[in-house]
């Protein structure tokens, strides 16, 4: 892959992983949060944790280079995090939730949060509450979603390179 400098300045970007069960999934996105950048994994419920050897296997490192920390609880977490100023951001489906690509950013940017969920659940139903944007990424062919890892990293790069 291609790296590149950039000059500006990196805008706050943390990410919640929310019951995600597969220690595969974990550990791609860690690869992706390196890549673009991310300034720290908020792992939650029963998402595992880079103790697992497993992550490390798809992580190739990049649990060693990104921080992160675990909580018990995800909603209290993200309530913390929204109550210190951060935008609340959950990549979901559903009636209230707008395409990733058109979704509005604010002028001045405040530190964001990006919550994904439980790959067959989704996000937690009173993280989806505190949410200031739930947004998705839409699809054209015949399934309705990707595979989880996949749309993280889809989203964290937008974002990334957007705010």
């Amino acid at each position: 892959m291609t790296r590149t400098s950039q000059t500006a300045p990196v805008p706050r970007i943390e990410v919640m992983l929310d019951n995600i069960r597969s220690t595969f999934n974990v550990g791609a996105m860690f690869r992706s949060c390196d890549g673009a950048q991310i300034a720290h994994i908020h792992l939650c419920g029963t998402s595992p944790t880079p103790e697992h050897p497993k992550i490390a296997k798809t992580s190739l490192g990049a649990e060693l280079s990104v921080p992160w920390s675990y909580h018990r609880n995800g909603l209290q977490a993200a309530q913390h995090l929204k109550d210190r100023g951060y935008l609340v951001w959950s990549l979901e489906g559903g009636e209230n939730a707008v395409s990733l690509f058109k979704s509005r950013f604010p002028s001045v940017q405040p530190p964001l949060l990006l919550v994904v969920g439980n790959e067959v659940t989704g996000v937690d139903p009173g993280i989806l509450r505190i949410s200031d944007q739930i947004v998705y990424l839409p699809m054209s062919g015949a399934k309705e979603s990707l595979n989880v890892a996949i749309a993280f990293g889809i989203a964290v790069y937008f974002l990334r390179f957007k705010v």
